[in-house]
């Protein structure tokens, strides 16, 4: 009975330590996930509603959507766990208490045939009354083991009925917690269903004003093709300066990784080669508050008829006053100038080479060397498109656009 009881004290402990660290691991993803709803909802509230950023704004509350429906995923999960976690919790306080009964009848059986030696004149007899007197003597110490037996085992069951005590209470604290989850997954649901009305307010309203934003999206359609032109063209040129530096400095070696690419120093090859091992690892192009709202490659609204979009890189929605990032050491190649795109900085890590435009202040100039984090310059924030602040990024190797997202930690 002892061994059965082990294993399954055993089995129960090792089940509620597991599904413990399920619970700590999934509320961390929860509190992570209302933190990024707050951060979300902060750059909503901020940017004024107009034709121009709807778009955006949408796209926001399209991620605030998703977050929240997580978070009821993980809620989901941490009642499932607790309700295990309960169950068994019932079921080991079942086992301590046969146990707990079992010590007592025990007990009280022992505790009976002391009473028949409970004066000293029948102890005396007892002991007396043996064969011989080696007898005797195991007579007198049997009784002096049986009786501190006793007593550990009246201090056993003791200790039991206050460990039965601790698994009921902690058994109602997680009926608790539960309780507060179910709560809180009903509120969840609610506010998933109200941000799910103001997109369906806000899509409704696109599709009014379709025609406004397709000439709108024309317009930026026109930016980004200009935008691509002179990266190219800046690419293209400093593949040509470094083949005319190879030729009038022949005690320089150079080398490009790809024909007709850019030919590097012994210095740039390293740092290309730093800058591809940190893939997965390079910090975001700014800090504080932002949301990805336009990705790398064609967007689609499945929602709003005839929306495409084709991006380079990705747009970055950040709170007014942000500053742009570098996202690795680097030398400042290119700063340059367009419509739609105001300033824009090209930074060289040898042979790959990253973009962040819509710059309003720029802080640095060409030639300059730059280190990981260090700021390039202010994010431009149109006030007359309802306070958007949007950081556009791209990342290039060589000739070739790349999706800057899996090289970033995110």
């Amino acid at each position: 009975m002892k061994i059965r009881l082990f294993f399954l004290f055993l089995l129960s402990s090792l089940t509620l330590s597991a599904q413990s660290s399920k619970l700590k691991d999934l509320n961390d993803k929860r509190n992570f996930l209302l933190t990024d709803i707050e951060n979300t909802n902060l750059l909503i509230t901020e940017n004024k509603k107009t034709t121009d950023n709807s778009l955006n704004q949408v796209a926001l509350i399209n991620q605030q959507i998703n977050s929240r429906k997580q978070i009821i995923e993980l809620l989901n999960n941490e009642i499932t766990i607790l309700g295990e976690d309960i169950t068994e919790k019932g079921k080991k306080i079942i086992l301590l208490e046969e146990e707990l009964q079992r010590k007592k009848k025990n007990y009280t059986v022992a505790a009976q045939k002391m009473y028949t030696y409970k004066n000293k004149q029948d102890k005396l007899l007892f002991i007396l009354s043996a064969e011989s007197f080696a007898k005797s003597y195991r007579r007198l110490l049997y009784l002096k083991e049986y009786s501190e037996q006793q007593k550990q085992n009246a201090n056993k069951i003791v200790s039991e009925q206050s460990r039965i005590l601790i698994e009921k209470q902690l058994l109602e604290k997680n009926k608790e917690e539960k309780k507060n989850l179910i709560e809180e997954r009903k509120e969840e649901e609610q506010q998933l269903k109200r941000d799910e009305a103001i997109k369906r307010t806000e899509v409704e309203s696109l599709k009014k004003n379709q025609k406004t934003l397709q000439a709108e999206l024309t317009k930026k359609k026109k930016e980004a093709d200009n935008l691509n032109k002179q990266i190219e063209k800046i690419i293209a040129e400093e593949i040509a300066a470094s083949q005319k530096a190879s030729k009038s400095q022949p005690n320089i070696a150079r080398k490009a990784e790809t024909q007709g690419g850019y030919l590097m120093t012994k210095e740039e090859k390293a740092l290309s080669s730093n800058f591809a091992n940190n893939r997965g690892k390079l910090p975001f192009p700014l800090k504080g508050n932002y949301k990805v709202v336009r990705y790398f490659g064609l967007n689609k609204d499945k929602e709003i008829t005839n929306i495409e979009i084709s991006s380079n890189g990705i747009d970055i929605e950040t709170t007014n006053g942000n500053e742009a990032r570098a996202v690795f050491d680097g030398v400042v190649t290119r700063i340059f100038t367009l419509i739609g795109s105001n300033n824009s900085i090209i930074i060289r890590h040898g042979n790959y080479l990253t973009l962040y435009s819509n710059i309003e202040n720029v802080y640095v100039k060409t030639g300059d060397k730059i280190k990981t984090g260090q700021a390039v310059g202010k994010i431009y924030t149109d006030t007359d498109k309802g306070n958007s602040t949007v950081l556009h990024f791209e990342l290039w190797k060589e000739q070739q656009k790349l999706n800057p997202l899996p090289w970033l930690n995110k």
